[in-house]
């Protein structure tokens, strides 16, 4: 492993090397191993570029982390430079009457949610409180709030981005609006974000059901789950997960209604009720944060090693039982649904680098070790055929062919061409995800 030169001023005493007590903690991602050669902790902006600065002097792999649950595990290197956004978690809210909110990428989402709820406010931001902000709100954003409210990045009003050469860039809808696309879906390979004004919504208390359904093998009650929702009103969002059990499985669901009373989120649930025989189900009102609560916060240590892939589609009965072949076959992969469309169809593909505009199902397959690739191929080559996109969050093995779903068309020669314009040299853009050349590049989530 090469030695690193002294680091600058700014940065004395902000980076970890192994030996450091603190390395074993820092080194790892949420789902893979790491040894890099030193992780940088920036404290403020201008540490950032510093840190950037720095990394590139060493001529070394760059991989940016806010909070090290991305499943492809690029938010850390083997004998590189790690930049670990997790000391810029700063969240303020700047206007309440707007509900516009600053928040630093290093920010866990538990600490967002706690820091708005006195508030009344809240962001749709994913499912788990120990997620980064920054990989999330670059990426997409599927949260319990997503029929209503959207993806997160519809709601980005504003970032702060280190470019690759150390320049510090505002972008808006007005000004540098090409780099504010990019960010919006697409930003691991332009720069690091460093912050974002994102417009909150009035949120207190939430309604959340807890449903365990026996789902038929004909994929019946997976057709009927996605059918009630596209009937539902807007306020209502789920996800759900599919176990086996015997010859059939059990549809465990989790449903959030943005409703501020018991009485107006049980009509909403419902009819999830009759999609199949009821195994246990309970209705509760809580306050938004405890969707993502502080007790969610912990280290990354490589401790979920799995491999993942995903594909967005329009549901149909055919699609339903390519989820439950999946699900029962001889590879049985854990299946995930969660449901999209409502506000986040009400966007333009255009608008953003998120282009999937149609679809109102997110499926997300996952096999774990001794498991690998071959049989998460097996287990999803029904469900691959049918999807008409993919998500950049949930792919665990991106490459061209994740690039081409994830960012097709003319998007992904949009992105493309913005990731070399705003970072010509490749420091940050992802091997992934590149479909202009093969070298290693950095990620962050």
């Amino acid at each position: 492993m090469k030695t690193l030169s002294r680091v600058p001023e700014p940065l004395t005493g902000k980076i970890v090397t192994p030996g450091d007590r603190r390395y074993a903690l820092l080194r790892s991602t949420y789902t893979t191993t790491h040894s890099p050669a030193g992780v940088l902790l920036p404290e403020t902006t201008a540490e950032v570029v510093a840190a950037v600065r720095y990394a590139r002097e060493q001529g070394l792999p760059i991989a940016v982390r806010s909070g090290g649950h991305g499943l492809a595990g690029t938010s850390s290197n083997d004998g590189g430079i790690v930049i670990d956004l997790s000391a810029l978690n700063r969240v303020e809210v700047v206007d309440e009457r707007s509900r516009l909110v600053r928040v630093e990428a290093g920010a866990r989402w538990a600490a967002v949610a706690k820091t708005l709820a006195p508030y009344g406010l809240a962001i749709s931001s994913g499912d788990h409180g120990n997620v980064g902000v920054g990989g999330l709100a670059t990426g997409g954003g599927v949260g319990w709030l997503v029929r209503r409210y959207g993806l997160t990045i519809d709601h980005v009003r504003a970032v702060e981005v280190v470019l690759a050469d150390g320049t510090l860039v505002r972008a808006d809808a007005e000004h540098e609006p090409e780099l504010f696309w990019v960010v919006r879906g697409a930003g691991a390979g332009a720069g690091i974000v460093v912050a974002f004004e994102i417009e909150a919504t009035e949120v207190r208390n939430v309604g959340l059901a807890q449903l365990a359904i026996e789902a038929t093998p004909d994929g019946a009650t997976v057709w009927q789950w996605a059918e009630r929702l596209a009937e539902a009103p807007r306020e209502l969002s789920t996800a759900a997960v599919l176990f086996p059990h015997g010859r059939s499985a059990v549809l465990s669901i989790t449903a959030v209604v943005a409703a501020e009373s018991l009485r107006r989120a049980r009509p909403l649930v419902e009819p999830l009720l009759a999609i199949g025989r009821l195994l246990d189900h309970r209705v509760d009102l809580v306050p938004y944060p405890a969707l993502v609560p502080l007790g969610h916060l912990h280290p990354n240590v490589g401790q979920q090693a799995s491999t993942t892939t995903n594909g967005l589609l329009t549901m149909d009965d055919g699609g339903a039982r390519a989820i439950m072949r999946a699900v029962t076959g001889p590879e049985r992969a854990l299946i995930q649904l969660r449901s999209v469309g409502g506000a986040v169809n009400d966007v333009d593909p255009d608008a953003t680098a998120y282009p999937h505009r149609h679809q109102d199902t997110l499926v997300v397959g996952t096999v774990f070790p001794p498991q690998g690739g071959g049989a998460l191929d097996a287990a999803w080559r029904g469900i691959g055929q049918r999807a008409d996109g993919a998500y950049v969050n949930f792919e665990s093995r991106p490459d061209r062919a994740a690039f081409d779903r994830i960012y097709p068309g003319a998007t992904g020669r949009r992105v493309a061409e913005l990731w070399r314009r705003y970072d010509p040299d490749g420091v940050f853009r992802p091997r992934l995800l590149d479909p202009a050349r093969g070298r290693a590049g950095a990620r962050r989530r």
